[in-house]
This record gives C-alpha cells, structure tokens and sequence, in this order.
C-alpha cells in the first residue's frame, strides 16, 4: 500500500501506476479506475482531476481552474481542491511526484 500524503499547495500530485482516469460512457462520468476498484467523480472533481498530470504543482491546477472558472474567489477554490484531492490521497488514489 502506498504511503499516505499529505498534500500542500507546492506539491505535484499524480495517479498511482495502479490508478487511471477515464471517461466512462455507460455512466458518462469521469472515473478512477484501480485494481478491483472504481470511483466515480463528480463533475467538479472530474474538472480537477484532468489536470493532475505529475507535472503541475496543486498551485498550477488552481491556476488553471480560476482561469477556467473566471470569477471563482482564489481562496474558495484551493481549499475545495486541496480538500478533495487529499480525500483521493488517503484513499490511495493520489501521490505526491
């Protein structure tokens, strides 16, 4: 099992080898898809979890979700992402690069 995280704004989080995200066409939702287990996204954490790439620091992904949600206030939205990337995290769906 992998180690748990917890994750800061300076981090680049990515998937686990174990762990790939898809868009599922029967649920037509975005999933994680990992070894004897699925979880289903909903359509903001979708939105986020696309630009988990292992390259982009948590600070980038905000970066860019404030520029696609124009208007969002900075604060409102690093906290609901850190929030639901660290609920991915401790259930092992999420690592820090």
């Amino acid at each position: 099992m992998s180690k748990l995280i917890k994750l800061k704004i300076d981090d680049v989080p990515s998937l686990p080898r174990h762990a790939k995200l898809r868009f599922d066409h029967a649920r037509k939702k975005w999933i994680i898809n990992a070894p004897e287990r699925v979880f289903e996204l909903d359509d903001i954490a979708g939105e986020v979890m696309q630009l988990v790439n292992g390259k982009d620091s948590l600070n980038k992904i905000i970066d860019k979700l404030l520029i696609r949600f124009e208007g969002a206030p900075r604060e409102e939205v690093t906290n609901d992402v850190i929030i639901m990337l660290q609920s991915l995290a401790d259930k092992g769906f999420l690592i820090n690069e």
